[in-house]
């Protein structure tokens, strides 16, 4: 069976032509994927391929993986890869509207509310790989120490997230702008299982009334 590339779709059904002519808005979101994908494979023409796709981004858009897609029959490893990386470009730049950290400083402005809380509390921001925030989370509200501030709770949030790094960030009530033993001891750990799961940790960064200490900038990380 003859496999229908773009170019041999009848004109009025080309997406390629229908972009042209009428502007990229105008493609529905399967010959949107028909233009990515070029041709179709033996047996399966471009757009059946991708309104199958289509079902997918419909039903897992935010945990789609490179093993789903190719799971498509007639998906390679390249096409699917090509899926993955437009779909990850796209999410990069719709989240240029969430804030960049690249110093702990920036970590500070962000969280400068819970410098001075009367309690402790134990933060959490998750970056994606161009560093701007998904998420922030108070993962523990009281005083720290190993046993209470478990690595799940710290990285379950960021696995789901598909974060790339993680940075960790917890005030001083007293001022005190160094790390105590427990800090550093919870840092130490949290950093091995970082390196376990795959999602760097970035920083630990100590919010106190009157500025910040960075476990990062001290070298410590």
């Amino acid at each position: 069976m003859h496999m229908k590339t773009i170019k041999e779709l009848h004109n009025h059904d080309k997406p390629r032509e229908k972009l042209v002519k009428k502007g990229v808005q105008s493609l529905k979101n399967d010959e949107l994927l028909s233009v990515l994908l070029g041709s179709g494979i033996q047996g399966k023409d471009v757009r059946k391929l991708s309104r199958e796709i289509v079902a997918l981004l419909d039903s897992s858009f935010h945990t789609l993986n490179l093993e789903q897609l190719c799971n498509i029959h007639g998906l390679g490893i390249a096409k699917a890869s090509q899926i993955l990386a437009s779909i990850e470009l796209a999410k990069r730049y719709t989240s240029q509207g969430n804030k960049k950290i690249t110093s702990a400083e920036d970590v500070y402005n962000e969280l400068k509310p819970f410098a001075t809380k009367q309690q402790e509390y134990f933060l959490t921001i998750t970056l994606d790989g161009a560093s701007h925030i998904i998420n922030t989370r108070t993962v523990f509200i009281g005083t720290l120490n190993q046993s209470l501030v478990h690595p799940r709770e710290v990285f379950t949030d960021a696995i789901a997230d598909r974060a790339a790094g993680i940075i960790i960030a917890h005030n001083h009530p007293s001022g005190t702008l160094r790390a105590s033993r427990a800090d550093i001891q919870i840092t130490q750990r949290l950093d091995e299982v970082s390196k376990l799961v795959g999602i760097e940790l970035l920083d630990h960064v100590i919010l106190a009334r009157d500025g910040f200490y960075s476990f990062a900038d001290e070298g410590l990380l």
